[in-house]
């Protein structure tokens, strides 16, 4: 991801690079010439054949293992994160715990990336944008954490959160200390292989629940809306509403159930038919329940008619004669 700016231009090679080199040279020549030069197999007729000696070998460049950081990742599903010290965009120290509550969206960068990190990151604003419209923005939270210490300080954070445009109220950008890196990434399944152009890491969004565990993992340089909503709707649905009353909780919260995603705009939108089925569905549920309590009401009633006691019969007495 680094350019390579470490590559020498030969008109630059002054007298004493010319000279090193051509050491390098003579000497390569003679270590050459002093080794036994292996036997020679040509058939009559044919001139003889010669083998350069082969060069030095070039290490393959590390990479990360893709299978391996996947079932690492997949793993962590259903984890309770710890309680990781953080500072945020000021330096001010912060505790993971401090975004309990609500959901959280988590998203692992380097600073000094050019490519996949700011698409990644411009790609997860544009995301939680019609989130935001759907779901309100007191309703989730969104951090970026630089593992890539001391490199990704606080400072460094912020001026990249400025360059990409990043102006979003429950978005916050946040530095762990070097020593605290290794633990938090592990509490995440984040893997990431150093190479010589900078981080081969896993590239993705980490859903949170309200108590602080992993929900799930959205992998992918650009997330859709409704990949990262479709979690987010589930932990909002089945979740408490804070500060608010039975009533106005109810109504949120079918206000949520009621929000679908349109592939065709990318955005979400309220399901007014949605709400016909719930209130249809609802009002046959009573009509249910009325019928079952009057038909229990009578059926009460004609056992109790049939357990009371007959009253007792009295005996005619006999009429007088008739003159």
């Amino acid at each position: 991801m680094f350019p390579d700016d470490r590559t020498p231009n030969r008109n630059r090679l002054g007298r004493s690079a010319r000279a090193a080199l051509g050491a390098w040279l003579c000497g390569a020549a003679l270590a050459a010439s002093a080794a036994p030069a292996p036997p020679q197999v040509t058939r009559p007729g044919e001139p003889p054949r010669f083998t350069l000696p082969a060069g030095p070998t070039v290490p393959p460049a590390p990479t990360l293992q893709e299978d391996e950081a996947l079932r690492v990742s997949r793993e962590a599903i259903g984890r309770q994160l710890g309680e990781h010290a953080l500072l945020d965009r000021q330096g001010r120290p912060v505790r993971l715990s401090a975004w309990r509550g609500k959901p959280l969206l988590v998203s692992f960068i380097y600073t000094g990336c050019f490519q996949v990190c700011p698409a990644s990151t411009r790609a997860l604003r544009d995301a939680i944008e019609p989130l935001i419209e759907a779901f309100g923005a007191d309703s989730f939270q969104v951090i970026s954490i630089g593992f890539n210490q001391p490199a990704d300080s606080p400072t460094a954070m912020r001026a990249f959160a400025a360059q990409h445009g990043v102006n979003v109220p429950n978005w916050d950008f946040l530095s762990p200390p070097p020593a605290a890196v290794q633990a938090l990434l592990r509490d995440f399944g984040f893997s990431y292989v150093a190479t010589p152009s900078g981080f081969d890491h896993v590239v993705g969004v980490t859903v949170v629940d309200a108590e602080g565990r992993i929900y799930s993992h959205v992998y992918g340089e650009r997330p859709r809306p409704d990949q990262l909503g479709e979690p987010l709707r589930q932990l909002l649905r089945a979740g408490e509403m804070p500060q608010r009353s039975a009533v106005s909780a109810l109504v949120e919260r079918v206000r949520i159930i009621c929000t679908v995603y349109d592939a065709e705009t990318g955005r979400y939108r309220f399901n007014y038919g949605l709400v016909l089925e719930i209130i249809g569905g609802v009002l046959f549920a009573t009509a249910m329940l009325v019928f079952f309590a009057f038909e229990w009401r009578d059926r009460r009633r004609r056992r109790r008619a049939v357990a009371q006691p007959a009253p007792p019969q009295t005996a005619a007495l006999p009429s007088p004669p008739r003159a």
